[in-house]
């Protein structure tokens, strides 16, 4: 959590750091934190390796981690214990995996420019650049939100705990970052956060508490718009409450490739992660059996037509706030967001589409596609309101902000693009 300047005693007593002021729930997301498995294989399974099982039914946690947990002797296939990950298991198997602790990232203050929508001595909302990560990780150990927070609030270096410790039943909201390493091994992220610190690993076990500093809810690093931070624990609590209940109102605007058929609509389609590439998520449709999906479900309304159908400006509101949820189902009805190339906003895609949409067969319109296309460098997505009961007063508060410049010019020039006579 945060405090206010005048507030440092929540955070540290007058002899140094006070890790009892920290509650338990956010201490156990740190370097101790352990999460377990604990089922027994449906009969029907043939036979899979140990990591490649537990890593379906562990969707928010590295195949990397799952691996050394293995190599560590903290899984055990009816009641011995396994070190190898390529351990064959079959249908009846009972199952059960520790998994060791992910190393925490010290979170530095640093001098970075904020647009602060509203700020308060109790939470901050503020208007989130689309090249800014929310939390340090594994590949972004500075630059982030937090380290900016920090720095605003006049606060000292915390460890912070890494985003995949996230409880599974706090908000993913629409970008939680997942790890850029992917299924690297779990030992080399460990090294690259003390290289990158300085420290050897015996160093991270001091006395400091393992936080997330205030972060309730987060966006993706392409993501503009708003997000909201608590600057006490009980604001902490009360939002972290207000997301899980699905009490926050949120909406969004993008940019899709093509235009849906129906104005308006509610999406619902289960969320997981991708068993065939872990750095993204996927519909349970696309998965046979899926068993981790978790349920996700969207509203929309197109809001403008642009290029004769070629790309829509499209509103979302929330239900739920899986990873990357406005994109993946953005995808699931055929329309990806403009320049998401994770899930099928790509270059190309934008390309075929307006050329399509425009009858553009003149080298000149061709020409200007092409340029148009080739200067979106984000997912077209923005978090443009925000809405939630204050902690402190109770009363419900809302925030809103225009799109940044890179979205309001690409909305520009898709105004202007007609179709050839």
């Amino acid at each position: 959590m945060l405090v206010a300047r005048p507030q440092l005693a929540l955070w540290r007593s007058g002899r140094g750091w006070n890790s009892s002021s920290v509650p338990a729930r956010i201490l156990a997301r740190g370097t101790h934190a352990l999460g377990e498995y604990h089922g027994t294989i449906p009969e029907e399974t043939v036979s899979t390796r140990i990591d490649v099982w537990l890593s379906g039914q562990l969707p928010h946690t590295s195949r990397a981690r799952v691996q050394d947990s293995i190599r560590k002797g903290l899984a055990l296939v009816n009641g011995k214990t396994i070190t190898k990950p390529s351990f064959p298991v079959i249908g009846g198997d009972e199952v059960v995996c520790t998994l060791c602790g992910a190393a925490p990232l010290e979170a530095t203050p640093e001098r970075i420019q904020l647009d602060i929508v509203h700020e308060d001595d109790h939470v901050i909302v503020v208007n989130k650049a689309a090249d800014m990560v929310v939390h340090p990780a594994p590949g972004h150990y500075g630059g982030t939100l937090v380290n900016a927070i920090l720095h605003h609030c006049g606060l000292p270096a915390v460890e912070v705990s890494l985003p995949v410790m996230m409880d599974e039943e706090s908000d993913d909201d629409e970008g939680e970052e997942l790890s850029e390493n992917g299924d690297q091994d779990y030992e080399k992220d460990e090294v690259e956060v003390h290289k990158a610190r300085g420290e050897t690993p015996s160093r991270f076990r001091g006395p400091r508490p393992v936080i997330r500093p205030g972060i309730v809810h987060r966006l993706d690093k392409g993501t503009s718009g708003l997000i909201v931070v608590a600057k006490d624990e009980q604001s902490q609590l009360s939002l972290s409450e207000q997301f899980k209940s699905r009490k926050v109102r949120r909406t969004y605007l993008s940019l899709t490739c093509g235009t849906p058929s129906t104005t308006s609509g509610r999406i619902e389609a289960e969320i997981l992660r991708d068993p065939r590439d872990r750095k993204r998520m996927t519909t349970s449709d696309t998965v046979p059996s899926a068993r981790n999906a978790r349920f996700a479900a969207s509203r929309y309304k197109v809001l403008d037509v642009l290029a004769n159908g070629g790309v829509a400006l499209v509103q979302w509101k929330l239900e739920t706030g899986r990873t990357h949820q406005i994109r993946v189902h953005a995808r699931y009805m055929g329309f990806p967001l403009l320049g998401d190339d994770v899930y099928g906003g790509t270059v190309g895609k934008a390309n075929s589409t307006l050329l399509s949409a425009l009858c553009a067969t003149k080298t000149n319109s061709r020409k200007k596609i092409h340029e148009f296309t080739s200067d979106i460098r984000r997912p077209c997505l923005h978090a443009y309101s925000l809405g939630f009961e204050h902690p402190a007063t109770e009363k419900y508060v809302h925030f809103t902000c225009p799109p940044p410049e890179d979205f309001e010019e690409a909305w520009t020039r898709l105004r202007d693009m007609k179709p050839e006579a």
